[in-house]
Order: C-alpha cells, then sequence, then structure tokens
C-alpha cells in the first residue's frame, strides 16, 4: 500500500513538472516574426534517422535553405557537401548529367526556389523507398507546385534516384 501512494505521488509530481514546462516554453520562445504564436504552436518538426522518407524531407529541407540563402558565402559548399552525404554517387552522375545538359538545378529541377516544400512517402520494395516532393513556387491563391519522385536505397539511406513527376 506505502509503494502504491509513493509511486502515485512520484507520477503526479512528474506529470506537474512537464505540464509546467510545457505551459513555460512556449512563452520563453516568444512569437517569431515569420509566424502567428497559433500557427507557431501548432508545428512540431519530428525526424527519425532510420526514415528514409525523413532523411528526403531533411536533405530538400537543408537543401532549400542553403539555396534560397545563394548570397552566402558557404551556399554553395553547403548545396555540395549536402549532395555528397544524401546522394549516392549515381544520383550525384545524374544529377549533374541533367544539370549540364538542361542548365538548371538537378535536384530542384528548375532554376528558380521554391517557397515551400512538403516529402510524402508513396511506398517501398525491392530494397528502396520513394517519396513524393511536392514543390510550391509561388505563394498566392493559385500556387504553382511541381513534383519530384524519389527513391532511396532501404540499407543506405541514400537517394538513389530523383525524377520530375509530369
Amino acid at each position: 500500500m506505502r509503494s502504491t501512494i509513493r509511486t502515485r505521488f512520484i507520477a503526479a509530481g512528474g506529470v506537474a513538472a512537464v505540464l509546467t514546462l510545457a505551459a513555460v516554453t512556449p512563452a520563453l520562445a516568444g512569437p517569431t516574426a515569420a509566424t502567428p504564436r497559433s500557427a507557431a504552436a501548432a508545428q512540431t518538426p519530428q525526424g527519425d534517422p532510420r526514415s528514409t522518407t525523413n532523411r528526403v524531407a531533411d536533405f530538400y529541407g537543408a537543401y532549400i535553405d542553403a539555396v534560397w540563402d545563394n548570397e552566402d558565402a558557404g551556399s554553395a559548399a553547403v548545396t555540395k557537401a549536402l549532395r555528397g552525404f544524401y546522394l549516392s554517387d549515381a544520383a550525384r552522375k545524374k544529377v549533374a548529367a541533367y544539370e549540364a545538359r538542361e542548365h538548371a538545378d538537378g535536384i530542384l529541377f528548375a532554376q528558380n526556389v521554391p517557397v515551400k516544400w512538403a516529402v510524402t512517402y508513396t511506398g517501398s520494395g525491392t530494397g528502396h523507398s520513394t517519396a513524393l516532393v511536392t514543390l510550391t513556387w509561388n505563394d498566392g491563391k493559385n500556387p504553382e507546385i511541381s513534383k519530384i519522385k524519389v527513391q532511396s536505397d532501404l540499407a543506405t539511406r541514400k537517394i538513389t534516384d530523383l525524377a520530375p513527376v509530369d
């Protein structure tokens, strides 16, 4: 009986601490200039390094950030390093061939930079996972979007193929 009361007391204290922290943390962080408080509170970025879909999302998020900030002196080095880390050798060669032929970015399949991106898992089989990357190119009532099919190796988690979806 005594251990049950002690366990409940400890659990109640833990719950109280978590609730207090949850209430205080957003107030300490404050709202961002670009995101209203209600939208910021609703977004909870998360990831899993074992997930190929998360890795595709991580890659596109970091890559788009680096390309967007192209005036930063380190931007080109960052994009090269990201390609080296996330893409297989074969995928890097395919991207380079596309860029030489089309004079456009072989990751985004465009000459400009999207304002938003999303990654959706679409399936897996024969040692690979596929994801669909949706790029949004402008804000407004009728935004222009494009889609890219991305294949990743389940063993290495490297991106092995990228192809625009018509």
